[in-house]
């Protein structure tokens, strides 16, 4: 079991690695990282700008939205984290960026097919699309939950990206792969015709 503190170097190394990368843009996007031991999750805070945030910055919380440890309030996308949590055990970190490749697909409400080779054993295959919810609502979590049943990530409608791993180094690469899949898309539908890998390719890839 990881002590809050510990949690909180972490968390704040990747948010500044995903701040550097454009992943997160002024004060938008956010991650956390949960230990079921504990019970704790531990997520970046709300509206503190990422050029001046540092590791004691970070909130360490229950589930239900009890705060246990912080001296600011918790990220507004906190009910993301904790339905993501609560559905999928095997995840460790959560990772809601706003990259402007992929979040230009969400708000085109269209999903990121399969294009690339790397998408399969990253990603599971395509980026679905979750529908529309009210950032900060429970529904945007359950929303999420919903369309990653067999991925994950997903796109949020009108929103961004959200990923999740074993811990915050995965669900870090899983939402830089989704952002790459986007960009990619997007110049290839301006070149001409994007072509999806076929089922077939997909299966070799899985090994099935």
């Amino acid at each position: 079991m990881k002590t809050i503190e510990e949690m909180r170097q972490e968390v704040f190394a990747w948010t500044k690695q995903s701040y550097a990368e454009k992943l997160f843009a002024g004060t938008s996007g956010n991650l956390s990282m949960y230990d079921p031991e504990s019970g704790i999750m531990t997520i970046t805070p709300t509206s503190i700008p990422y050029e001046t945030i540092l590791p004691e910055d970070m909130v360490a919380m229950k589930l239900n939205g009890e705060v246990v440890d912080g001296h600011y309030a918790p990220s507004s996308e906190w009910r993301l984290h904790a339905e993501i949590y609560k559905a999928f055990p095997e995840a460790g970190a959560v990772v809601h960026s706003h990259s402007p490749y992929a979040t230009a697909f969400a708000v085109a409400h269209q999903s990121i097919p399969v294009i690339l080779i790397e998408m399969v054993p990253f990603l599971g295959g395509d980026v679905p699309l979750a529908e529309f919810a009210v950032p900060g609502t429970d529904a945007v979590g359950l929303n999420a939950v919903a369309a990653m049943q067999e991925r994950p990530a997903c796109l949020m409608a009108n929103h961004g990206v959200v990923a999740f791993g074993a811990d915050l180094k995965q669900a870090h690469i899983r939402a830089v792969y989704v952002e790459d899949a986007a960009k990619i898309c997007y110049y290839a539908k301006g070149i001409g015709e994007v072509h999806v890998m076929s089922d077939e390719a997909i299966r070799a890839m899985k090994g099935e």
